[in-house]
């Protein structure tokens, strides 16, 4: 059992704080925070958050406020947590865990208050003490610094907010682990939060256990925001998402979930719990490292991080540690995601099959824009596209059907208002050339899709933290704390130094090569932040990586993005210790999750695009046989 305590037996050295990783967002397992909570840990942590989830919740919280708000409204906080947490309570109040989540969303006092009800109905009040923070709703800050002249620069492509071309509706900051780290120093057994980044519970727990100074320790809480950013994905780093998934088989129907060994000098150890499938290697940590960074520096309300020199060892079956992180003061400002409704959309699909497809695709494209006529201007976005193909010799039918998908959105709701046939609009648009279609054209036997459904448009930015007020709420005594922020705050550029690779070596000195997919010898991951997308490549061996980093300049993977390029920056930096190359898509992803017309809305399936693209890799390595 978890002793809480802060040295070990002999009183002189701290322990680390074992933080166990419950939850990734809000569609994680149900069972995280009681199985986690049988382990031997002293904090869990989760994180139910999302770009996606903010403007979810901001935007009906927005619709309810401007109705009149009513303390019998549902709670905009995460609706899965209760489930999760509500049987974990009697362990979590007999072993001493802490606990701390952003489940609160955008009603994080309505959460703090059920998960007190929780506790009374289970006779806990005596053992477990709630807090929740708040601060991180910052509409009425922006409008204010608004109209003081502030420009809020969207930080994926440039552009100022007053020229966004639409009204923010919510607006949510994210907030650092200092107030989490005051809530358990006073006393709180749990701590409910909105929209703290997703590592800030880990910092907190981390900052509270070993008395580390904010204002000075900055490697140390840079090591525990690297460790929360390795667990705040749950089971990512145990295996999920990995590239080299094809070793994890057995047992792949219930991956662990992550612990997470902080030490007073932050550095950490990842392991996971026990029982369970995947893994914790070097190659499953350093893939979770790898998602959603954005350069060499991990910007944090509390600190930021340099992941330049991190190494990775893998210590044992299941056990990898963690160092060489550096930390620097936090900066002046923090991300804010503003919210904003951005009109209607609806699509719709045509199956196609077999030969000349993009023959089938344009004659399907020019009767359908014929039918929309001048209609077509009154669309904001339009588009068409032919997704997967049919290959030689096809095995069956289903392989060689594809999808020819019509996107479309729009401000004005009556074109899309109707899935049904009977008036005019984009449904009856798409429906009535069927008819005179090309051969083997086939629709969807459900098209409730062309039924517009509202979208948001989300911008990113960046607000200063001395005017954001963020608090701590102490539920069992209402007192209310400040967390102001630290007074070391600098002042950062808002765009990393970029750079191709120092000394290469010409690629000829590998030898014989074999033309095939890179993914045959290179693994990676990738991710989204707003608009951008990430994508982080690496490799095992030395000589590889010596390849690796000569071969992948920011010239060879605009090559390889091929059509996907959006002729915007690519921003390029390496990692030796994991033997990875990191780049940065700027605003890749077509405005980000709620509003994007691409599949790939969450950055998630760039890397392995990438993978399966032919060049010439040297034959001592594919001997090493494929990943």
């Amino acid at each position: 059992m978890a002793t809480n305590g802060h040295t070990n037996d002999n009183g002189t050295t701290k322990r680390p704080i074992r933080i166990a990783g419950a939850s990734g967002g809000f569609t994680d397992r149900q069972r995280a925070i009681h199985s986690l909570a049988q382990c031997d840990v002293d904090v869990i942590v989760g994180d139910w958050m999302s770009e996606c989830t903010m403007s979810w919740h901001g935007a009906a919280k927005s619709a309810i406020l401007a109705k009149g708000d009513s303390s019998e409204r549902p709670g905009l906080y995460d609706p899965s947590f209760m489930a999760n947490l509500t049987p974990a309570l009697p362990l979590l109040a007999e072993k001493g865990i802490k606990l701390a989540v952003n489940a609160g969303a955008s009603d994080t006092e309505m959460l703090a208050k059920a998960v007190e009800k929780a506790i009374a109905d289970g006779g806990l009040t005596e053992k477990l003490k709630v807090a929740w923070i708040q601060g991180d709703e910052v509409l009425d800050v922006v409008n204010k610094l608004l109209k003081q002249g502030e420009k809020f620069e969207n930080i994926c492509f440039g552009g100022e907010l007053k020229d966004w071309g639409f009204e923010p509706i919510a607006a949510q900051c994210y907030l650092g682990g200092a107030g989490i780290a005051e809530a358990f120093r006073q006393g709180a057994n749990i701590v409910i939060c909105g929209r703290v980044a997703d590592a800030a519970p880990t910092i907190g727990a981390a900052m509270w256990w070993h008395g580390w100074n904010r204002d000075t320790d900055f490697d140390q809480v840079a090591g525990s925001l690297i460790a929360g950013h390795l667990v705040e994905c749950s089971s990512y780093v145990c295996g999920g998402y990995y590239s080299g998934f094809k070793e994890l088989f057995d047992g792949c129907e219930n991956v662990g979930f992550p612990i997470a060994e902080v030490f007073a000098d932050g550095s950490c150890a990842l392991i996971k719990e026990p029982g369970t499938g995947g893994e914790i290697s070097v190659g499953t940590v350093a893939s979770q490292l790898l998602y959603e960074i954005q350069g060499p520096q991990y910007y944090g309300s509390d600190v930021v991080a340099i992941l330049e020199g991190i190494v990775m060892t893998q210590e044992g079956k299941d056990r990898v540690m963690v160092t060489g992180v550096k930390g620097k003061p936090p900066p002046t400002t923090t991300k804010v995601g503003l919210t904003a409704h951005g009109g209607y959309q609806a699509e719709f699909h045509f199956l196609l099959v077999g030969l000349d497809l993009e023959q089938k695709a344009e004659w399907t494209e020019r009767q359908v824009r014929a039918s929309m006529g001048k209609n077509v201007d009154r669309f904001s976005c339009l588009k068409f596209t032919l997704n997967g193909y049919c290959p030689e010799d096809p095995r069956n039918q289903d392989v060689a059907t594809v999808d020819f998908r019509v996107f479309a959105q729009t401000k004005d709701r009556s074109l899309v208002i109707k899935d049904t046939m009977e008036v005019p609009g984009f449904n009856r648009w798409c429906l009535e050339n069927f008819l005179q279609s090309c051969p083997g054209a086939t629709i969807e036997n459900d098209i409730r899709q062309s039924a517009g459904k509202e979208f948001f448009e989300y911008w990113a930015a960046l607000i200063p933290q001395k005017e954001v007020n963020h608090q701590l709420k102490l539920m069992w005594d209402n007192q209310t704390i400040d967390i102001p922020p630290s007074p070391s705050m600098e002042l950062y550029s808002t765009r990393q130094w970029s750079y191709e690779t120092k000394d290469p070596i010409p690629l000829s000195t590998f030898g014989p090569t074999t033309r095939c997919p890179i993914g045959f010898r290179v693994l990676g991951r990738s991710g989204d932040k707003a608009s951008d997308a990430n994508i982080g490549l690496f490799v095992r061996e030395a000589d590889e990586w010596d390849w690796l980093r000569s071969f992948l300049t920011i010239e060879k993977v605009i090559q390889l993005l091929g059509p996907e390029y959006n002729g915007k920056l690519v921003e390029r930096f390496e990692i030796p210790g994991i033997k990875a190359v990191h780049f940065l898509l700027h605003d890749h992803l077509d405005r980000s999750y709620n509003a994007t017309s691409t599949y790939d809305g969450l950055g998630k399936n760039v890397c392995e695009y990438l993978r399966a693209k032919y060049v010439d890799i040297p034959n001592s390595f594919l001997r090493r046989g494929r990943i």
